[in-house]
């Protein structure tokens, strides 16, 4: 099976929380998970010849949090073309703000620009809409792990 890297951003845990769901779930289907607080760039440069999934909060004015902001920084200013990542963005939000789901949007851009590829789309949580995001993302990451080959 495949190996898989979650990089999380959270502020307040739910992203955490949806992380934590989302290890269970892909361990359970014999994939090798491991799960970041906050990720490295050592951990993001290996990862990156593997799987990564990204579970992240937004912030502010569709920034992304502390726990996740300085990696993007690294993978921005120092990794450039990574043709060979294959990845997946679980991205909550508020939609009542107007940069809905940004942090995830922000890490997805950048990764697009860098040339890697996307498994599946994206998955917007919207906080007004569902109290626990766990409930949403377990179907998500069920079908995702299927797909990681």
């Amino acid at each position: 099976m495949a190996e898989v890297g979650i990089f999380v951003g959270t502020v307040y845990g739910n992203a955490l929380l949806v992380a934590e769901e989302a290890e269970t779930v892909l361990k359970g289907q014999g994939h090798e998970v491991k799960l970041f607080e906050e990720g490295t760039l050592e951990a993001w440069q290996y990862y990156r010849h593997h799987f990564v999934l990204i579970v992240t909060s937004t912030t502010g004015q569709g920034d992304l949090p502390d726990s996740i902001a300085p990696l993007y920084t690294a993978i921005r200013d120092t990794v450039g073309y990574q043709p060979e990542l294959r990845y997946g963005v679980i991205a909550l939000g508020d939609i009542s703000y107007d940069h809905f789901c940004g942090g995830g949007h922000k890490l997805d851009d950048l990764l697009q620009e860098q040339g890697a590829s996307r498994i599946g789309e994206m998955l917007e949580i919207d906080a007004m809409e569902t109290a626990e995001p766990e409930t949403v993302a377990v179907p998500w990451v069920e079908k995702w792990g299927q797909l990681l080959k």
